[in-house]
């Protein structure tokens, strides 16, 4: 989670049935969360060396990620800022609490100590306007003392002053400060919130376009994209649930309707005549026979690929070659309906196998996660869960299981972990020979299993006003998009 994504590939399919041709729009954004205001999220984040590296040899753009990259807020993100314009706003129409009284006769100062020399620069009997702006802005104002500055001389000019902090191109700030009538005083704070919401607006950015995909019940194609739809949650819609259910529950309302194009390569009736299921391989063999690759058209202005050259680990063509990789293979599955079909719609029952499953890698009992239904239960009887020190190295855990021959670990965290016994019988006489033991615990998987074991949870579903305890339906279409996304860890 602590990666960022700098790049977004989306292309859009529509087919049109009376010249038997697929109208494709592909789009490549780069994106980049740059704070818009001083309150706007400061991001921060790591990156691996060696996915730099690739990057950089395949030609990545990252002067253009950083000076030109499209910002983004998450809903919750968004709602924060739009609460606090709305306070500061009312601050200065003064429907707000007001937390600095200025000195006058007796009346009890609210300033900081520290801070009350500084103020009386502004709470003084000069009405020169250009000397205040001289006098100020020789100063180096922090965030706090612009506050105090701002309530100061709203307090001591209510009806005669306008006061706005600007800031250059250099992203210094200065405040100004002009002598105004009441109605020039409107009109430029009018002004000033108009940007202010602009501003605020243009920095929800690519949100939109996720909101946009999410909203239309599309059918949404990526190739291996368990970790794509993950990172698209957690960076453009709110964090990621620490619970299987609740991602499954979140992703499922962001993105209703999936279908992983390497799965999909990886099963029935594909696994036996496509030898391999890497995007570009896969792409390759999809042009061949029994296969038909599909005739495509790109309207004028729109970016074009043409996949005689290959533009791979762009983020835009990989998406259309994975749009290209899907219609393929569910065209192919066309042939085997009496009479044959050409096209497949998004909507084909032929789909639905495939419909809200994701490739799982590294897990060989286990081939995808079923987003919207239980997933597969491999039997994992000869499966042990054990406890134990801190201190325990993976060595240790083989010799205590050294008497039953070759074992598999897998650790989950400093103090647990899962070993896999190479026969089932094994395990009642693992279990009893732990029975007394002090330094570690065995459970069998099924226990394990059953005291992990959750209450019952609400639905939710993501919303124009953010996460809602709800319920959802499926929406079909036409129409559908492929997502492919780049961030600073490589993935297959």
């Amino acid at each position: 989670m602590n990666f960022l994504l700098f790049q977004f590939g989306v292309c859009t399919f529509r087919y049109e049935p009376n010249q038997s041709t697929y109208i494709t729009k592909a789009f490549n954004f780069y994106i980049f969360p740059k704070p818009f205001s001083r309150t706007s999220p400061d991001i921060k984040f790591i990156c691996q060396s060696s996915s730099i590296d690739f990057l950089a040899s395949q030609g990545f753009d990252f002067n253009k990620v950083f000076r030109s990259g499209i910002p983004y807020l998450t809903q919750e993100e968004e709602s924060q800022l739009r609460e606090q314009y709305e306070e500061r706003r009312s601050q200065i129409n003064g429907a707000g609490p007001v937390s600095y009284t200025p000195t006058s006769g007796t009346g009890v100062c609210k300033v900081p100590e520290d801070q009350r020399d500084f103020i009386r620069m502004v709470d003084c009997d000069d009405d020169d306007v250009l000397q205040l702006n001289m006098t100020i802005n020789n100063h180096v104002c922090f965030s706090f003392q612009r506050k105090l500055i701002y309530q100061t001389l709203n307090s001591k000019y209510p009806k005669g002053l306008h006061v706005e902090t600007l800031e250059t191109e250099k992203k210094e700030r200065f405040i100004q400060i002009s002598k105004v009538d009441e109605e020039e005083r409107r009109r430029r704070e009018q002004q000033k919130q108009q940007r202010e919401q602009e501003e605020l607006n243009d920095a929800v950015g690519f949100s939109r376009v996720i909101r946009a995909i999410s909203k239309s019940g599309k059918l949404v194609v990526g190739h291996n994209m368990l970790l794509d739809v993950m990172h698209t949650i957690h960076q453009f819609c709110g964090p990621l649930p620490e619970e299987l259910d609740d991602f499954k529950e979140v992703a499922m309302s962001v993105f209703p309707r999936l279908l992983d194009t390497k799965l999909m390569a990886s099963t029935q009736p594909f696994k036996e005549i496509i030898s391999n299921t890497s995007l570009a391989e896969l792409h390759k063999q999809l042009r061949e026979k029994p296969f038909r690759s599909p005739t495509t058209e790109c309207p004028e202005g729109i970016q074009s690929y043409d996949t005689s050259t290959e533009q791979l680990h762009e983020a835009g063509y990989d998406a259309f070659i994975t749009g290209l990789c899907f219609i393929s293979m569910a065209n192919y599955l066309g042939s085997f309906l009496t009479p044959p079909k050409s096209h497949i719609s998004a909507r084909s029952k032929l789909l639905e196998p495939f419909f809200n499953k994701l490739f799982l890698m590294r897990v060989i009992d286990i081939p995808y996660v079923n987003m919207s239904g239980p997933d597969l239960q491999p039997k994992r009887d000869h499966v042990l869960y054990v406890t134990f020190p801190k201190e325990w190295k993976t060595s240790d855990l083989y010799q205590l299981f050294s008497a039953f021959g070759n074992i598999q670990v897998s650790w989950i965290d400093d103090t647990s972990a899962f070993v896999c016994l190479s026969q089932t019988e094994q395990v009642q006489i693992a279990m009893n020979t732990s029975r007394y033991a002090e330094s570690y615990r065995i459970q069998t998987y099924a226990e394990y299993m059953q005291s992990r074991q959750k209450s019952t949870h609400t639905s939710r579903r993501w919303t124009d006003d953010g996460w809602a305890d709800t319920s959802y339906s499926l929406v079909d279409s036409h129409h559908w998009c492929y997502l492919q996304n780049y961030y600073t860890s490589t993935t297959n």
